[in-house]
């Protein structure tokens, strides 16, 4: 399999490290986040200013763009590069994580899962195979397969049923994948399984990494359980991979969580929070989440944080964002997605100068000294 990853510094008190991945669309700097664009577009957000802040991978989703527009839509601009105007990479997941949401509208068996549609109600069936293909249509630079994810309180004797289904998906989704190589360049990723048994999580890992996928990916995290709980799983799945991969943790964005991601060697994440957050109000400072809507702010003539780059920062007072919130103007949304998104990269900056530096350690400790305190 053709390696992707190159491994740049290893910081020398714990497993974080610098590389990058060499993708079709262009070389992307780890450890690193990715904004999430489900439809093709993070949200109140144009693709310019998501270019300008410094991202060059962003996340798509390929159950929603499957149902709409369609791939027949996407097909037929060559890809959702051209749909989009994104010239960058995306990533797809592969719609397992929201096929697991519908929960009582979805059916899970061998050969696949079949759903109805949120949107009207329609039946569907995706296949590992057919989730390639569809995949393909969207030219992603990096495409998941398709696996059950699982909620934290399952059995174990569902845990190990879902946990098979996914390695024989994966298997199958390698396979039709390498029948695409002559025409289609992007990466195919495994996702790791497991549920909660450590047991289950090392059985996974060693079967997902034993395929040889150009990368690997941890699913079923960041689902509901306790951040310890996270904590604990990750570290021992971890413990299990391969080395010479990216490794990609699946939605974590906030900081506590990217730390700790981080300092386990893990190279990429996604995570709707730094937008969603942003249009419900909130938004990232050096002392933590803090809501613009509070009455606390209306006077306010200072920036959300002294220093940061974004156009909330540069040109607007917390005063007007929270009069932005409070008459539900489209401008407050855009303003916090775009500060949320600027304070993450920048953020992943100087996580990565601090592994490059040796004191990544240091550097979490500084920054938690402060991080909700407020």
């Amino acid at each position: 399999m053709d390696k992707i990853f190159t491994l740049t510094h290893q910081d020398t008190n714990s497993k974080a490290r610098n590389g990058y991945i060499d993708l079709p669309h262009g070389r992307v700097e780890t450890p690193a986040f990715m904004p999430v664009g489900t439809n093709g577009t993070v949200k109140a957000l144009h693709h310019t200013t998501i270019e300008e802040m410094g991202y060059n991978l962003i996340l798509g989703n390929t159950y929603h763009l499957y149902l709409r527009p369609g791939i027949e839509v996407i097909k037929s601009f060559g890809g959702l590069h051209q749909f989009s105007s994104w010239k960058h990479n995306i990533l797809t997941d592969s719609g397992g994580f929201q096929v697991f949401s519908l929960a009582s509208f979805r059916k899970v068996r061998e050969k696949g899962v079949t759903f109805r549609s949120h949107i009207d109600g329609s039946y569907h069936e995706l296949t590992p195979e057919k989730v390639v293909e569809i995949q393909r249509y969207l030219n992603s630079d990096i495409q998941m397969c398709l696996d059950v994810c699982t909620p934290p309180d399952l059995s174990l004797k569902d845990s190990i049923n879902a946990m098979n289904i996914t390695h024989d998906w994966a298997k199958r989704a390698k396979e039709a994948w390498l029948g695409y190589r002559e025409d289609y360049k992007g990466n195919l990723f495994g996702i790791i399984q497991g549920n909660f048994y450590k047991e289950l999580r090392k059985q996974s890992a060693e079967t997902i990494s034993s395929l040889d996928f150009p990368g690997i990916a941890i699913g079923g995290l960041s689902v509901g359980e306790p951040f310890n709980q996270y904590s604990d799983f990750l570290a021992h799945t971890v413990e299990h991979i391969p080395r010479d991969k990216p490794l990609y943790v699946m939605g974590i964005g906030n900081p506590e969580y990217i730390f700790e991601a981080v300092e386990n060697g893990v190279d990429m994440f996604d995570c709707v929070l730094p937008t969603r957050t942003a249009r419900n109000g909130s938004v990232f400072t050096n002392e933590g989440l803090i809501n613009m809507k509070k009455a606390k702010h209306e006077f306010d003539h200072g920036p959300i944080v002294e220093g940061c780059t974004c156009r909330a920062c540069t040109t607007y007072s917390r005063a007007y964002l929270r009069h932005m919130f409070k008459t539900k103007e489209i401008l407050g949304s855009m303003l916090a997605s775009e500060h949320n998104l600027v304070y993450l990269k920048n953020l992943m900056d100087r996580i990565r100068v601090s592994i490059k530096e040796d004191r990544f350690t240091e550097f979490k400790r500084e920054f938690f000294a402060t991080y909700g305190k407020k």
